[in-house]
């Protein structure tokens, strides 16, 4: 017989495709060491494989993030070049990104400037970039703020980062979680209305655990009414309400005009969905108290595990409320939380309130007024089962 080895299949060979061809336990054992956008391509093989990557993909609920600072070094935006690399290697399908970057990389300015165009194209090619990365039926929610505050990619005991200056941002991935609904929603002064609210989940929704807002061009005439709108019947409820106002949102609503103000944010619904959240008023402005205040937090007792910190805190606040001392908060919050990563913004307004127990509870017994602060930080956790 010739000797050729193309026509040589070694029994070890057989026993190997054999059982990637027909033992399912190892088959799925094997794609779980196996990125999701690769699982998805590898999806295609055979039925068998199909079925593996589809039990597989179900069981990844840990959710993610990405996150940067410092400036790009090519003409694409530094978060969206990262995405490109980090998303091949994430082991979720995302169906909710929230993102937050600081107003300067998605800046546009007045309409009368001549760099009006540019920054015009600028923007839209950020979003162009950012829906490139993900799938096509995810949702993204786009926030500028002054500032930015991250958990470093790669490890959820990463000490946090306050950003005040300078290029930041990060990109959470949500995926799929059994006992977990999360709706984003954005509402201008033509779009907001009681049928609005209650199609979001905002009202008549037994199940609301958790809503985040971020509201902009708040300031602008009719701005403030607008928002006691959406404040007033979330006081009300039993959820958690925490957010700021912010810059600026992308992508933006097709409703809306230039200028105008509006809120996007995402309602988190579900029996797994968990949260509190404690003020660091204007009296706290020295790190003891400042880790004192958040300690609180532990009296909810909410798991670590699958758990995010949010941080919204005004732009006078950061190094210098706390006599030029950086990262005073972020590092009391994982001081108290070294597990837990903690992301967020510097905002001119902050909203949310003390919320630790869990039971019946309302968060407001009168008005709108109660969550909205200024010169205050908002410390919010939310676990999502």
């Amino acid at each position: 017989m010739d000797d050729n080895p193309a026509f040589d299949v070694s029994p070890s060979d057989n026993k190997a495709t054999y059982v990637l061809s027909n033992v399912v336990e190892v088959v799925e054992r094997i794609l779980t060491f196996v990125p999701t956008k690769s699982l998805l391509r590898i999806a295609s093989v055979c039925r068998l494989w199909s079925n593996c990557a589809r039990r597989v993909l179900r069981t990844q609920q840990q959710l993610t993030w990405v996150s940067v600072c410092g400036p790009s070094t090519t003409e694409v935006n530094a978060l969206c070049n990262s995405l490109t690399d980090e998303v091949e290697k994430v082991f979720l399908l995302p169906k909710v990104v929230l993102t937050m970057m600081d107003h300067e990389a998605v800046k546009v300015p007045d309409l009368s400037s001549p760099l009006f165009l540019k920054a015009k194209r600028s923007r839209h090619s950020l979003v162009e970039e950012l829906s490139q990365v993900f799938p096509k039926n995810c949702d993204i929610m786009g926030i500028a703020a002054p500032g930015i505050v991250l958990t470093p990619s790669g490890s959820r005991s990463s000490p946090p980062k306050e950003y005040q200056e300078g290029e930041a941002g990060f990109a959470i991935m949500f995926p799929s979680m059994e006992g977990v609904h999360i709706r984003p929603f954005h509402f201008c002064k033509k779009s907001l209305s009681q049928s609005a609210l209650k199609e979001a989940g905002l009202i008549d929704n037994p199940e609301l655990r958790v809503v985040l807002l971020f509201v902009y061009e708040a300031y602008k005439p009719g701005g403030a009414q607008f928002l006691g709108q959406i404040l007033t019947p979330l006081a009300k409820s039993k959820a958690l309400i925490a957010g700021g106002i912010v810059e600026s949102v992308f992508p933006a609503s097709l409703c809306c005009s230039r200028g105008a103000y509006g809120v996007v944010g995402l309602a988190l619904s579900g029996p797994k969905v968990q949260g509190a959240s404690v003020l660091l008023d204007q009296e706290v402005s020295n790190p003891k108290a400042a880790e004192d205040t958040i300690r609180r937090l532990k009296a909810a007792k909410i798991p670590e595990r699958n758990t995010l910190g949010f941080m919204f805190a005004c732009v006078g606040r950061g190094h210098n409320y706390y006599n030029n001392q950086n990262n005073v908060e972020a590092d009391a919050f994982h001081k108290v939380f070294p597990g837990v990563p903690l992301f967020g913004l510097f905002g001119n307004g902050e909203i949310g309130c003390d919320r630790i127990v869990k039971d019946d509870y309302t968060l407001c017994d009168s008005d709108a007024d109660c969550l909205q602060h200024e010169y205050t930080t908002v410390m919010t956790l939310v676990h999502l089962g």
